[in-house]
């Protein structure tokens, strides 16, 4: 009977969920300008009954109380329990604490970055950074876990410092002399071929017809699903009913579909969740490093691939025009997509770099977290691993240095993680797949994305969080997460 009152208590929390999903969505595409204040309102009430049902005293008997009757429902009762802790360890006094203060540091970085005015901004900071640290302590006493780990359990289920660091540490030693290696082998194919200038402008009517092709060709579900146009690309709204949105340059088209293929990666994901379990948290993606793999796996496998463009370079033509990229053909496309360079900006960073911008943010926020790094030493010890691992230094920019990201003013630390893992576990699933699909290459440059669909179905998606993060990638790939996929794919890529 306990087991049949959580089935029930996920229906309910579904519906909330989706209600609040659907409007969020809505927020940041169609909703009107004067209606923002009542939406605030709705959804800030939607969110309080959400919060009342997951919290209820009584949730925690029915746990104790419980008997499941199959493996999943077994499974099922472990996340129910998992998802009840998390929600229920931290004081409302202290979530009340918290959330002014980060609305108040975030304010407070809108207004301070652009100027570059860290004295003013790091008071704020040292407030959350305190905050931090006290959550941080509060989930670890509630989950039995390290601090830190404690934190990055948020977000990836199972990842452990005492196996990032050493994964990370690994391919931090390779990027450091790798990135040097890359932009060397660039700078010789640019040499004798440079890149060619895009010859704009692409109306973006004709740009958002392409990249529903390419949406289409990699297997969207347009009966699920749609694609519209926000400040800040993103993936929303729920698996039957899955939001997308883009935004649209005119005087180039790549960053867009490449922005579209990315996000529709993350979209497959939602879409391809088991139905049946939809409303237990056993039924929802497993995490943020498993949901960004899905979306780079698209993005960087397929879609920076020779292969790809074989494909694509024709449906470029097709909806924008023979004349859109004159005299182009595929090495000119991967010039521009696949192109390596410094850079202070991690959203702005290419492939290659971009996981160096992730393990600096790693190593200060778990030194930050441990009390080892006070938030006043961030931008000389930010400067120090800028010029050891990119060679650029940032101490007097602290817009483009330790103020470039919100993460940290909105108190989300334990995230930045997940973007490379996601990176490091899209290469891995790559080598299982080319291994269990030898001919995949060749499928990509017709077009055909079936067999990559059905493998990932079958491996990533159905099994939704049946697995912890690490559990999930071993039984995916057959072997822990390994750097050296990875490193492989960039050293085939790039040189």
């Amino acid at each position: 009977m306990s087991f049949a009152k959580l089935d029930d208590l996920g229906r309910k929390l579904e519906a909330l969920e989706h209600a609040l999903s659907i409007l969020g969505a809505d927020e940041a595409t169609h909703m009107a300008v004067g209606g923002g204040e009542k939406r605030a309102e709705a959804m800030s009430n939607l969110a309080g009954m959400y919060h009342a049902q997951a919290t209820a005293p009584e949730i925690a008997d029915w746990i104790e109380a419980a008997k499941p009757e199959n493996e999943d429902q077994q499974r099922a009762l472990a996340e129910f329990k998992r998802q009840y802790i998390n929600a229920t360890c931290l004081p409302t006094e202290f979530v009340e604490r918290r959330t002014a203060a980060t609305m108040r540091s975030e304010q407070l970085w809108r207004e301070l970055r652009a100027k570059g005015d860290w004295d003013s901004f790091l008071p704020a900071l040292e407030g959350v950074v305190t905050l931090v640290r006290e959550e941080a302590q509060l989930r670890a006493d509630a989950l039995k876990l390290a601090p830190y780990d404690a934190l990055m359990d948020q977000y990836d289920p199972g990842n452990r410092t005492a196996e990032l660091d050493g994964v990370f540490a690994d391919l931090k030693s390779f990027l450091k002399g790798f990135v040097p290696e890359a932009l060397e082998a660039q700078a010789e194919r640019l040499s004798k071929r440079p890149i060619k200038p895009l010859n704009g402008p692409y109306p973006i009517e004709k740009q958002r017809e392409l990249g529903l092709a390419a949406m289409r060709a990699v297997g969207f579900d347009f009966t699920h699903g749609s694609l519209a146009v926000s400040h800040h690309p993103f993936c929303g709204g729920v698996p039957t009913d899955v939001r997308m949105t883009t935004r649209y340059r005119t005087d180039e088209f790549l960053s867009s579909l490449m922005g579209v293929l990315h996000e529709t990666g993350h979209a497959l994901y939602e879409q391809g969740l088991p139905k049946a379990w939809s409303h237990w948290p056993l039924g929802k993606a497993r995490g943020m490093g498993i949901h960004e793999s899905q979306s780079l796996f698209v993005e960087m496998q397929l879609a920076r691939s020779p292969e790809f463009w074989e494909f694509a370079l024709p449906l470029v033509h097709l909806h924008l025009g023979e004349d859109a990229i004159p005299g182009w053909d595929i090495e000119d496309v991967l010039a521009q997509v696949n192109f390596v360079e410094r850079g202070y900006i991690r959203v702005d960073a290419d492939e290659v770099t971009y996981p160096l911008h992730v393990i600096l943010r790693y190593e200060l926020e778990q030194e930050l977290v441990n009390g080892k790094l006070e938030a006043s030493q961030i931008p000389e010890a930010w400067d120090a691993k800028m010029t050891e691992y990119l060679g650029i230094s940032t101490i007097n920019d602290p817009k483009d240095g330790p103020m470039q990201d919100v993460h940290w003013p909105g108190g989300a630390f334990g995230y930045f993680p997940s973007y490379t893992l996601g990176a490091m576990i899209a290469a891995q699933q790559w080598a299982a797949l080319e291994k269990a699909q030898p001919n995949v290459r060749g499928a990509i440059a017709k077009g055909d994305f079936s067999g990559i669909n059905q493998w990932r179905s079958d491996n990533i998606w159905s099994q939704a969080s049946r697995f912890s993060t690490p559990d999930l990638i071993t039984r995916a790939t057959g072997e822990p997460l390994n750097a050296d996929f990875f490193k492989a794919h960039l050293k085939q890529r790039y040189l």
